[in-house]
């Protein structure tokens, strides 16, 4: 297959372009040092990219940054930020996606964790999260063609522990690898308006 990887250089989208690069051809797309320069917080930068990269058997979202900051602290900016980029960016990359994608084609977005188990610092990530699951649930009844759409929902890294560590005290920490298995279950499957966890 060939597969649209946005987010591929980031920390699950390394272990994802690592699982499936071995049996499919991977095109990065993202902010830079990447095949295809795309924004996903930029309408106009997913649709300019999305033009310049023909047909794909699937499309996969590894990316969508979120504003972090304690609730009655984040700024409308913050805000804005988070939904440009983890919500509306992933919805974006699908609706816009699905007419660069071959007949029976896929759609894999990213949520997380955060979506049933919260933690402070992260009501920005649980909101984009749970519209992001809303959102493929939904689209997985409408979308023309045999097109699916899935996403996964991984727990905390392993390696960004270093970094995460203060705020998912008491969780297991996923390694990259494990998490890159739900995007390939995702691709390489037959199901369509699934959350694939990966706790």
């Amino acid at each position: 297959m060939k597969i649209l990887l946005v987010g591929a250089l980031g920390t699950v989208g390394s272990a994802v372009a690592a699982e499936l690069g071995r049996r499919h051809e991977i095109i990065s797309a993202g902010r830079q040092r990447a095949d295809l320069s795309l924004d996903l917080g930029d309408r106009a930068s997913i649709q300019a990219a999305l033009d310049t990269l023909g047909s794909v058997d699937a499309i996969v979202s590894a990316a969508g940054q979120v504003g972090w900051a304690p609730l009655l602290e984040m700024t409308p900016e913050q805000w804005a930020y988070t939904t440009a980029n983890k919500l509306m960016g992933q919805v974006n990359l699908a609706l816009l996606g699905q007419a660069h994608l071959r007949d029976g084609g896929s759609i894999t977005l990213t949520s997380g964790i955060l979506t049933h188990q919260p933690v402070a610092y992260g009501a920005g990530a649980s909101l984009a999260n749970g519209g992001i699951e809303a959102f493929v649930r939904a689209a997985a009844v409408e979308l023309p063609r045999g097109i699916r759409i899935n996403a996964v929902s991984p727990g905390v890294l392993a390696e960004s522990m270093d970094d995460l560590a203060p705020f998912f005290r008491g969780f297991q920490p996923v390694p990259g690898a494990r998490v890159a298995l739900g995007y390939a279950r995702s691709v390489e499957g037959g199901e369509t308006g699934k959350v694939y966890e990966v706790y």
